[in-house]
């Protein structure tokens, strides 16, 4: 675990998860009063979160990948959420990138993290979840995919918008698309107990060196 001043990553992640959820329901009765959508940024909250936990820095708001070690961070967030969160755009399609739109732009993505900001469902308390993906490494979530890219090619999927269904308020590991539900490698969980404070539920950094998508047919 690596250490960053006197503190290590875990200790920094966990209070940036407290002051996430500061921050979000700080104004969640003012939004729900002049009818407006809570204003937060999933998408910079977890690439941030991402950063402190791994230790791999963002690319200095710079366009192209959310780490500057070519690896992205797709968020979901459930809490007060007036649609249906999914991880969008998880692979890339319909963009600039000279791999975009092919199966080549997987070589070139050490890691796709995927944090869910959702409730655990027998406790009903706030937590976070982080998946971890090898793309180069993993031979199931490229197959999955190949097929995706293979049926936009053909024209039987017509948008760019690669999404994933994550386990919304369940204790499952299973993300869903309609080419392939897999079983994802859990980096990460944090769960915010009764004392108002998040506590590490599960935190398995192995992922990152041998972590691999099983299949969930």
């Amino acid at each position: 675990m690596s250490k960053k001043g006197n503190r290590t990553s875990i200790e920094q992640t966990l209070e940036l998860l407290d002051l996430h959820y500061e921050s979000f329901y700080s104004v969640v009765d003012v939004a729900k009063q002049t009818l407006h959508p809570v204003p937060v940024d999933t998408r910079a909250w977890s690439q941030i979160l991402v950063s402190v936990l791994v230790g791999i820095k963002g690319i200095k708001r710079e366009k192209g990948p959310d780490l500057e070690d070519g690896s992205d961070v797709k968020g979901a967030n459930t809490w007060e959420a007036i649609d249906t969160p999914r991880f969008n755009n998880v692979i890339k399609a319909g963009t600039k990138a000279e791999t975009a739109g092919k199966i080549e732009s997987l070589d070139v993505t050490p890691y796709l993290f995927l944090v869910l900001w959702d409730n655990a469902p027998e406790t009903n308390n706030t937590r976070c979840r982080i998946w971890c993906v090898r793309p180069q490494y993993d031979s199931r979530f490229r197959a999955m995919s190949k097929l995706w890219y293979s049926k936009r090619d053909r024209g039987d999927i017509k948008s760019p918008n690669f999404q994933l269904h994550p386990p919304r308020g369940k204790n499952s590991n299973v993300i869903r698309n309609k080419c392939g539900n897999l079983t994802y490698p859990l980096l990460f969980c944090a769960e915010r107990s009764s004392d108002g404070k998040y506590a590490v539920k599960e935190y398995n950094p192995e992922v990152m060196k041998i972590g691999l998508c099983q299949s969930a047919e």
